[in-house]
């Protein structure tokens, strides 16, 4: 079918509210280029939301799922275990920088592992508020919802959110929010609304995903571990969108040598498999009671065949030194662009995770959401996925698969360049 033909189902089938604003639709990929219904050719620096660090359809992670389909695609976890879920365990408790020894749940997405993690977190602590930051985005079922830190589009129209979640700063030195005014606030939330004996976990994203790209630093990383300490509350570091190499290390947290308590993941890893985790020190994970935690799907035999297939992948493929390399070369041209056009402010990146702030000019720093739309129109039309986020709606934020090769990069780079230069 072309797109106007599938557009045409879409618009009398798909709910509005979970409709694409794309007119195209993807027919096939490999690595960091598709191929739309009709033939066009995109390249891809979106990566499906930061789902494809290792590229669409890496070889190895489609044999890994074609050899699964083989022998077994489902019983459910709970009712009869198989291999892979508990190879997948053992593998995630020797790389996942949590304190102690630790124990794993498997999930179907990135909203399904914080939910699990605030269940664990209150079982473990016995406390039920949740601290959350500014500009954080945890997913899109109620709770999650709840604990996002940005509320259009997520929370529109869906009346009350739940409660026993509070709001602290996060660290944006660029708009105005030092390190210093962020753990400040972060106390007066815990004197006004959520004291540490009622708090059973803060929970953060070492960089902020749908909030802009911002990283914060060790310093204030650190000082929240010690937060957590003084009070007996759970530090749970969210990196579902910044795990699995998106940041030149396995997972963002280990820039800032931090052990959290718990961690979630998901996104890159399954290179597009639906799978999630939540990996914690034991004795939180232990802590609810017999068949407490779990789900139908959660840990699905192809998803785990994936998962081990793609860490298989990073110890082959060196993909973390990809990473770090790619992360350079965004930085290098990124400093060029700052240089080069007046509304080019802010590059930034950690590994290649990496954003730019389009703004009216350098010393006022106003928001220009409306030029990061364009932009990232101009680039479509011109053959590349591009996505915009932040607060204000005009980062350009850069997720292409570590795995791009240097022509695709430098074509796609080159587009970016091009709307910068024409709509400027």
């Amino acid at each position: 079918m072309t797109n106007k033909e599938l557009q045409a189902l879409k618009e009398r089938y798909v709910a509005a509210g979970a409709a694409s604003p794309n007119e195209q639709f993807a027919d096939h990929a490999t690595n960091a280029e598709l191929w739309d219904a009709d033939g066009k050719r995109m390249i891809d620096f979106a990566g499906g939301i930061g789902v494809l660090n290792i590229g669409h359809r890496h070889p190895k992670v489609v044999e890994a799922v074609k050899a699964q389909l083989d022998k077994l695609m489902h019983t459910c976890q709970t009712v009869m275990p198989y291999e892979g879920y508990v190879k997948l365990a053992e593998k995630l408790s020797g790389i996942v920088p949590v304190r102690g020894h630790a124990k794993v749940m498997l999930a179907n997405s990135g909203a399904e592992a914080l939910e699990n993690a605030v269940k664990i977190a209150r079982a473990a602590t016995g406390r039920s508020n949740v601290i959350c930051f500014d500009g954080g985005y945890h997913g899109r079922t109620l709770y999650t919802m709840a604990m996002n830190g940005k509320a259009a589009p997520y929370q529109t129209d869906f009346g009350p959110m739940p409660g026993t979640v509070f709001r602290a700063p996060y660290p944006v030195p660029y708009h105005g929010v030092t390190e210093d005014e962020a753990i400040r606030g972060l106390k007066m939330t815990m004197k006004a609304d959520s004291p540490g004996k009622d708090t059973a976990a803060i929970v953060i994203e070492a960089v902020l995903g749908e909030g802009g790209f911002y990283a914060a630093s060790p310093s204030f990383l650190k000082a929240i571990r010690e937060i957590c300490d003084e009070h007996g509350i759970l530090m749970i570091v969210d990196e579902v969108q910044s795990g699995f190499g998106r940041t030149g290390k396995m997972f963002a947290i280990e820039h800032s040598g931090v052990e959290p308590d718990m961690m979630t993941m998901a996104k890159s890893m399954a290179d597009g498999m639906p799978i999630s985790a939540i990996v914690g020190t034991d004795k939180h994970m232990d802590a609810s009671g017999p068949n407490s935690l779990g789900g139908t799907y959660t840990g699905s035999p192809t998803a785990c065949a994936a998962a081990l297939a793609v860490l298989e992948v990073f110890e082959d493929e060196d993909i973390l030194g990809k990473s770090q390399r790619l992360g350079d070369t965004l930085r290098k041209r990124f400093d060029q662009w700052q240089e080069q056009f007046p509304h080019v402010d802010n590059v930034r990146n950690l590994g290649p995770m990496a954003a730019i702030e389009l703004v009216t000019d350098k010393t006022s720093k106003e928001p220009r959401a409306d030029f990061a739309a364009a932009v990232t129109k101009k680039a479509k039309e011109n053959g590349l996925i591009l996505l915009s986020c932040g607060m204000y709606g005009n980062t350009i934020r850069f997720l292409m698969p570590v795995t791009i090769e240097d022509n695709v990069l430098e074509e796609g780079l080159a587009i970016v360049e091009q709307a910068l230069q024409e709509l400027g």
